[in-house]
């Protein structure tokens, strides 16, 4: 998240939360795509990361991002952590390790993301070259101990470190090691809502297999395909997970408020403090009845805030954010967004993939989100196995891409930014096989090639 909430108008019932929620609901024409990926920035030389300070850190290449594109600087005190482009609504911010996030502007359709996408890595370059820094995409990193990456100065990410070893083993590691790419969508209503979350709750695994590209850990493969998520699988599981009961009768707006007030807490902003009230409740925020802040009652910037550290596969904010894929290299970046608009944005592909998943159930569905981190396109469920599976959904967000008749300047329609996803389809492998076969092959057992092969 690029920027923390600044809204300090109180809350006075749930209904306001619930109403937050529902003022996401937009008319099917003013539906946008948002995209969002994070990549590791490293040494060139070494290999190595890129420290915060110094005449070649990451407080530089923000400041060269600034000079050369504009946009106005996100501040932690004394600290520049991001970039904010007032009039396009895209940011540049920064993970706990210093992964290096374009928050994208909400565009029209999946031309626009690539497009965007082609010009932030280029500008990206532009500044980073002369300062020795290159950029990595995977879903982890492939050679870090987690002790060797620096801590960017941002306070919630100070809260959340302190935190996440008493929730999870992998907390950490999710923070500091890990990159993902991520498509944000709209909805209508808010049947509309809870009907594109169910979709695409139970077929995130299959993102995660068709994206899995995290198998190494400190230079050695780690026996997952997609590490980065099998760490979710031990970061905390009251912010994480499936959500079995967003499929019981009665899901909604209010429900997921009720889930939200009962995930425990990081922090509270105020000012430009962050006050640490990890694993304390917001209904006793909400209520006023916080000893931290006696008195005090919530208000929508503590809500907007609280709901950003929510992470279950699928994220409901005034939008729905898609949370199963590894990060990856640039060409397959837009693979992510065409894939779920082409299911989610057309109704007969959003209905069929409903007729797909509506009957499977919640054991079932975990199942198989517990086995693609090892199994990728192995795992089956029902019986069918998951390269089955790719091949149907993608078929179904290539009917809904062609339906949709968005074309670039060259006749082309979105269908295109499905290639990459088709070909490792038909080669029945996955992104992170392909890692371990040249691992294991022309790179003699090293992860060092990766820097130059998979760097942006």
């Amino acid at each position: 998240m690029a920027r923390d909430q600044i809204d300090m108008t109180p809350v006075e019932s749930r209904d306001e939360l619930v109403a937050w929620l529902e003022s996401g609901c937009k008319p099917k024409p003013e539906w946008r795509i948002g995209t969002e990926h994070e990549k590791f920035p490293f040494t060139v030389h070494r290999h190595d990361p890129v420290p915060y300070d110094g005449p070649r850190g990451i407080r530089a290449l923000l400041e060269g991002m600034q000079l050369l594109l504009g946009w106005e600087p996100i501040m932690e005190r004394d600290n520049i952590i991001g970039l904010y482009d007032v009039t396009g609504g895209g940011a540049i911010s920064l993970e706990p390790g210093g992964q290096f996030e374009l928050s994208g502007a909400p565009l029209e359709n999946v031309h626009q993301t690539c497009t965007e996408l082609m010009a932030h890595l280029a500008q990206v370059r532009e500044v980073a070259r002369p300062l020795g820094i290159g950029f990595l995409g995977l879903g982890m990193n492939p050679k870090w101990t987690r002790s060797q990456i620096p801590t960017m100065p941002k306070g919630r990410y100070r809260i959340m470190t302190q935190y996440m070893p008493k929730v999870g083993n992998l907390g950490l590691d999710m923070m500091y090691r890990t990159c993902t790419v991520q498509t944000n969508l709209d909805f209508s209503s808010e049947a509309d809502m809870v009907k594109k979350l169910r979709v695409s709750l139970a077929l995130q695994p299959v993102a995660t297999a068709l994206f899995a590209n995290s198998p190494f850990t400190e230079g050695k493969p780690n026996g997952f395909l997609s590490f980065r998520s099998e760490v979710w699988r031990d970061t905390d599981p009251d912010r994480s997970g499936m959500l079995p009961w967003a499929f019981e009768d009665g899901m909604g707006f209010e429900r997921w408020v009720d889930y939200a007030l009962d995930v425990p807490m990081y922090f509270v902003k105020r000012g430009d403090d962050y006050i640490d009230v990890s694993g304390l409740s917001f209904r006793d925020l909400f209520a006023g009845r916080l000893k931290e802040l006696p008195g005090e009652r919530a208000t929508i910037s503590d809500w907007a805030n609280h709901i950003s550290t929510i992470f279950p596969e699928v994220r409901l904010k005034r939008y729905l954010e898609m949370r199963g894929a590894d990060g990856g290299p640039w060409r397959r970046l837009p693979a992510l967004p065409a894939y779920w608009v082409g299911i989610l944005y057309d109704d007969a592909s959003l209905d069929a993939a409903w007729d797909l998943v509506k009957d499977w159930s919640a054991q079932e569905r975990q199942k198989l989100r517990d086995d693609v981190p090892v199994q990728g396109f192995a795992a089956t469920i029902r019986n069918r196995g998951m390269l089955s599976l790719a091949e149907e959904t993608l078929k179904l967000a290539r009917e809904g891409l062609t339906r949709r008749r968005r074309r670039n300047a060259g006749g082309e329609d979105e269908t295109k930014y499905l290639e990459p996803l088709d070909e490792l389809v038909s080669r029945g492998a996955t992104p992170a096989e392909e890692l371990l076969a040249k691992y294991h092959g022309p790179w003699g057992g090293t992860v060092e090639p990766v820097f130059s092969e998979y760097a942006y």
